[in-house]
């Protein structure tokens, strides 16, 4: 070993700790890499980091990045989704376990149109856990349903993680959503049949809202209501899916069209207001600068990781993997799924990811595939116990009464169920492949 790769190592090193620390991503990312780096090759190095900041700056691709943002913190902000609660819920609530699929079904609407995983579980978790443990259901279930349906903004087009993936990947956006489109579906599907299987055999554990109280909104009130509040997000998320995967939009001017969508739904549902507005725009900020920040440093990391020989060390470690292409990529995702319990999801898709990708791309492996592959990995990575950063964030909002034990066995068959969709997509690749060959990606 080389005394350069000893100097990686360290430098991995230092990061995690650093992290362990608590020292903000950025720093922890940008703070090993120029130290050990200047130790290894001085500042010749860093001569190239200019133009990788820039190249993060002017990418078109991101450029989506706060667009999609704006529009997600627009649609959450506005208390949209107590209204697709309350219609969701009457609309279902006569049958046992009525309300968890309602859960479910804001769960994919809030994930596809908003896309940030913490807005949509703390959401879900102040809105409905409260209802939910009022009315008699099972305090795991409810925990363990809010947690993965708000998760499901980890793989569901459009959602951040899928655009910086196709960065990353160097793949067109609009592949990585068509990828993900049918598995994301697939799960969703998956987490439904459970839940009702589970309500056929212990209706005791989700009762239905009692009659008289669905009785207060008449059936033509409701209808209209669908109309009115549930419509216009369905409208918009296809519009702004179809429009990429379609070939029709550039994801950015998707993104836009999302953004300028939003604010109409807003608009005409009488919830816009120029304090709303100012709170958006500094929300929209503020998530945008983080991420930016992060990937800026990130490109510090990569740079010198890479000059320090880090790449060579990575394919060693992938040689000592037994079982060819597939021991490695099950030992990818395994690591990855432990990462995942320590690192959000920025810093696996853009400091770790990139360390792997050489040794795949020198063996052929489908990056698409392995893109969609990670996704599901990330999400599911943030249900397990003990670190999973949606379990923080439930337990953050979660009434008196809720325990972690509460939360953390609520989780466990959800992530069972995810492991069930890794292991499909896994084993029939064209789960994830099909629909962008059909469309001609």
């Amino acid at each position: 070993m080389s005394p350069n790769e000893i100097l990686a190592i360290c430098m991995l090193v230092t990061f995690f700790g650093f992290l362990m620390a608590g020292l903000p991503v950025g720093l922890a990312l940008a703070t090993p890499a120029l130290i050990f780096g200047y130790i290894g090759f001085g500042a010749v190095l860093f001569n190239l980091l200019p133009s990788r900041i820039y190249g993060v700056t002017t990418n078109y691709t991101l450029m989506a990045v706060p667009l999609f943002v704006f529009m997600g913190v627009m649609l959450e902000r506005s208390k949209l989704a107590e209204e697709l609660l309350d219609v969701i819920g009457h609309a279902f609530g006569g049958m046992p376990g009525g309300m968890l699929i309602a859960t479910l079904v804001v769960g994919v609407l809030l994930s596809a149109s908003t896309g940030i995983v913490g807005a949509t579980v703390v959401t879900l978790g102040l809105l409905l856990l409260p209802v939910l443990v009022r009315r008699g259901y099972s305090k795991p279930l409810a925990c363990g349903t809010i947690c993965a349906s708000g998760t499901l903004g980890q793989i569901m087009p459009p959602c951040l993680v899928l655009i910086l993936l196709a960065d990353v990947l160097n793949e067109s956006v609009g592949t990585i959503f068509a990828a993900a489109l049918i598995p994301s579906l697939i799960l969703a599907g998956i987490y439904l049949v459970a839940i009702i299987g589970l309500a056929l055999l212990r209706p005791d554990m989700m009762p239905p809202i009692p009659e008289d109280e669905r009785q207060a909104m008449n059936r033509r009130e409701l209808m209209w209501k669908i109309v009115k509040v549930v419509l216009p997000p369905i409208l918009l998320i296809i519009a702004v899916l179809g429009s990429i995967i379609g070939g029709v939009a550039a994801p950015t001017e998707a993104a836009s069209m999302g953004a300028v969508g939003a604010l109409l739904i807003v608009l005409f549902s009488g919830r816009l207001s120029l304090s709303l507005l100012h709170e958006v725009a500094i929300g929209t900020l503020r998530i945008s600068a983080i991420v930016f920040f992060i990937l800026i440093c990130a490109q510090a990391f990569s740079l010198a990781f890479r000059g320090l020989g880090g790449e060579h060390l990575v394919q060693r470690m992938f040689e000592w993997v037994p079982g060819g292409v597939t021991g490695s990529i099950i030992f990818l995702m395994v690591l990855i799924f432990i990462l995942g319990c320590f690192l959000e999801w920025i810093e696996i898709s853009y400091v770790a990811l990139p360390l792997f990708l050489p040794f795949f791309i020198q063996e052929n492996v489908n990056m698409v595939w392995l893109g969609i592959l990670v996704a599901i990995n990330l999400q599911t990575s943030f249900l397990s116990p003990p670190f999973g950063w949606a379990l923080f964030f439930l337990k953050g909002v979660a009434p008196p009464g809720i325990t972690t034990a509460h939360i953390y066995i609520g989780v466990i068959p959800f992530i069972l169920l995810q492991v069930l969709l890794l292991t499909i997509v896994f084993v029939f690749p064209q789960t994830a492949l099909w629909l962008p060959k059909a469309i001609g990606w």
